[in-house]
């Protein structure tokens, strides 16, 4: 199986995990999208759940296939996010934010009984931080706060490139929720916990793509076939 196929795979055997009465956490990126199609085409053949989309995208994904949404304003506890992940170790701390919805993603998987991740096999590592690290940050002081971040990651390890992520027409990427993202290119990442709990205390840092202690399982699908593994 190509990368590609993998991706459908892992969002095929995810299906397994859904059933009627489901309040749903849906997820962004290119693999949580597979899943989405095949979640819609379900909802056609009568499966009855109810979503919250992370980002505008899937939103738009999931009204399109008619499956039934909600927000966390209404319904402030899901049974199960499911979500494809940048980078995943053994113990099941992830890489976010790739796709630049971050926020949204820890919000709902935050608000989410479980964390059901699917990857191909290239997003399973031994060791974080070879995929930059997304930091969702307010356009306010910008330059002291990505300084802030700096000082942060070299005292736990951490050194390389740190740059503002930019979109199409060489202007700043903005996010659904209006903010810049830092991509912080460590190579690998020493300590993560010790980093989630550095960047979270930075004045102007909104949120960062480390998510440790969300998910509970992830399914990892490879050239040989569908890997379950559980934290």
């Amino acid at each position: 199986m190509d990368a590609d196929q993998q991706k459908l795979a892992a969002a095929e055997r995810a299906l397994d995990f859904i059933e009627n009465d489901m309040r749903l956490g849906l997820g962004t990126g290119s693999t949580a999208a597979k899943f989405v199609d095949l979640l819609g085409a379900r909802v056609g053949e009568g499966l009855d759940v109810i979503g919250v989309p992370t980002s505008k995208a899937t939103h738009d994904q999931a009204k399109a296939l008619n499956i039934p949404l909600t927000t966390l304003d209404d319904l402030t506890q899901l049974d199960l996010t499911i979500d494809g992940a940048d980078e995943l170790d053994d113990r099941l701390r992830l890489i976010k934010g790739g796709g630049g919805a971050l926020l949204r993603e820890k919000i709902v998987a935050a608000a989410s009984k479980r964390m059901l991740v699917i990857a191909d096999a290239s997003k399973h590592v031994e060791s974080l931080g070879n995929f930059p690290l997304p930091i969702e940050v307010i356009s306010f002081g910008l330059a002291s706060t990505r300084a802030h971040v700096e000082t942060q990651a070299r005292t736990l390890g951490c050194q390389g490139e740190i740059t503002l992520r930019m979109a199409g027409g060489g202007n700043p990427f903005v996010t659904d929720n209006g903010n810049a993202i830092l991509d912080c290119s460590f190579g690998r990442i020493p300590q993560p916990e010790a980093l989630a709990a550095a960047l979270a205390g930075i004045p102007g840092v909104v949120e960062h793509g480390l998510f440790i202690g969300l998910a509970d399982t992830a399914i990892v699908a490879g050239p040989d076939g569908v890997n379950v593994i559980t934290a």
